[in-house]
């Protein structure tokens, strides 16, 4: 199955993504984390229209699942869901981990971290076929950095051995890389509780 709809809101960015058979259209719009939901469902039926097709087209829907922001997470998750429902088409679920490492070219083991706010990161670690090797966890700079393997992320982060990749070039390798991974649903994946969890204890 080759034609889809992708979506990244687990961030500042938003990554929309049209595929059919070899149109792919991506759309790309940076520093918009307070406007996820206002902008998201005119970028994908502007991203459908210059593919040239309808949700009904499309054989799934991926979303990103975290872990990042909270509220940006749902509102991908729950766009896609909606419309695999209102098609009867399969879904799949990237995490923000596999949305960069499967951009990485490496024959040795890495490792991709996402800013968590207050010093502390997102962290999971592959091989070089891709495998997780460190399950996602929630950890400091001064961990990342006694790891010693190459770091990778899409933010500007203060890592040692770290690159920084173009968010907007990052989903649709990932979700051609995982597209036999279907389910019929999916779900967030977060690695700690939320601030308003936090603050209720």
């Amino acid at each position: 199955m080759t034609d889809f709809l992708a979506v990244d809101t687990s961030s500042k960015h938003l990554t929309v993504i049209a595929r059919r058979g070899d149109k792919i259209v991506r759309r790309y719009t940076d520093e918009c984390a307070m406007k996820h939901s206002v902008i998201l469902m005119g970028e994908i039926d502007e991203a459908l229209k210059q593919a040239g097709m309808k949700p009904q087209d499309c054989d799934f829907f991926a979303a990103v699942t975290g872990p990042g922001s909270f509220t940006g997470i749902r509102i991908g998750i729950s766009a896609a869901k909606g419309m695999a429902f209102a098609s009867g088409k399969k879904l799949l679920g990237v995490t923000s981990f596999d949305l960069i490492a499967y951009n990485v070219d490496s024959c040795g083991n890495f490792a991709v971290a996402i800013d968590a706010m207050h010093g502390m990161y997102y962290l999971c670690g592959y091989g070089a076929d891709k495998k997780v090797n460190i399950s996602p966890c929630y950890v400091s700079g001064d961990y990342i950095n006694s790891l010693g393997v190459p770091v990778y992320g899409f933010e500007e982060l203060p890592l040692e051995n770290y690159t920084k990749l173009n968010a907007g070039d990052c989903l649709f390798n990932a979700v051609c890389a995982l597209s036999d991974n279907l389910t019929d649903t999916v779900h967030a994946l977060y690695v700690r509780k939320s601030q308003a969890e936090e603050a209720r204890k």
